[in-house]
């Protein structure tokens, strides 16, 4: 019995790619990738072998092992000798959209071992925002002051990318390191320059530092956060109640003046 059909299925969906999308990378067509998922026909080995070496699996396991029920047999992995990022574990609903998964304050430290891990990521909580449907994203709890005036405890979400040097100087992200875990910054990329990405924090009390791409194993550009807190006003001004009683007799006035017109 041969497991190659689903095995090709389900590893594309942890990737995240659609059959247009993993169809071109192995350079045929559509139509028969969907024939190699649903079992109609089994793929040559020219392309078994362009498939093995995109999913980073060798042809037997492909061939012999069950990956998706599995679990002692990791479904993807990372190539540490490959500058960037090659493959990432996913959710998906019932529809094939992926998840956002959320990585709590209390599993950070776990993420560090697990984030290549399908099981792993599998026990993760998961929702979905409709306004984030292009690219794939996960939601880290940030801790610390570091990045006043976002507080400890709110979700910072990120969408992945694939490489190192798409970083952005200036923007913030969610940075998995080997050395210092799982950290939210304000990024530099001085990669060309001195082979280094610099991480500053919003908080000028905490000095910046710099990191080597090889020390980082994952990076999410932060696109929208979730906090129970909400800012204070600016400038420090408070919202008192003889300031709310005024704003409403203005806006009360102004109806009157609408009204007459």
């Amino acid at each position: 019995m041969t497991f190659v059909n689903e095995n090709i299925k389900y590893l594309r969906k942890q990737n995240g790619w659609t059959q247009e999308q993993f169809s071109q990378k192995i350079g045929i067509k559509r139509s028969l990738l969907g024939a190699y998922e649903e079992g109609r026909a089994e793929p040559g080995y020219t392309n078994l072998l362009n498939i093995s070496k995109i999913f980073g699996k060798s042809v037997d396991t492909l061939l012999t092992h069950d990956l998706k029920n599995n679990p002692a047999i990791p479904s993807v992995k990372k190539d540490s000798n490959e500058e960037g990022f090659k493959v990432l574990a996913i959710t998906v609903d019932k529809q094939e959209k992926e998840n956002i998964e959320l990585v709590p304050q209390k599993a950070a430290a776990g993420y560090l071992n697990g984030f290549a891990d399908p099981e792993y990521i599998q026990a993760l909580p998961k929702f979905q925002l409709p306004m984030l449907n292009s690219g794939t994203f996960r939601a880290f709890e940030i801790t610390g002051d570091s990045m006043l005036p976002l507080k400890s405890g709110t979700i910072v979400i990120g969408k992945y990318l694939e490489n190192v040097t798409e970083v952005k100087n200036g923007k913030t992200y969610v940075l998995v390191t080997r050395q210092e875990g799982v950290v939210y910054k304000r990024v530099f990329n001085y990669i060309s320059d001195h082979g280094k990405l610099h991480l500053v924090s919003d908080n000028k009390a905490f000095s910046p530092y710099n990191v080597s791409p090889e020390d980082v194993l994952e990076i999410w550009e932060a696109k929208a956060y979730i906090s129970i807190q909400f800012p204070d006003p600016k400038d420090g001004e408070e919202l008192s109640i003889e300031k709310l009683t005024s704003i409403v007799l203005d806006l009360q006035q102004e109806v009157i003046k609408l009204k007459k017109h």
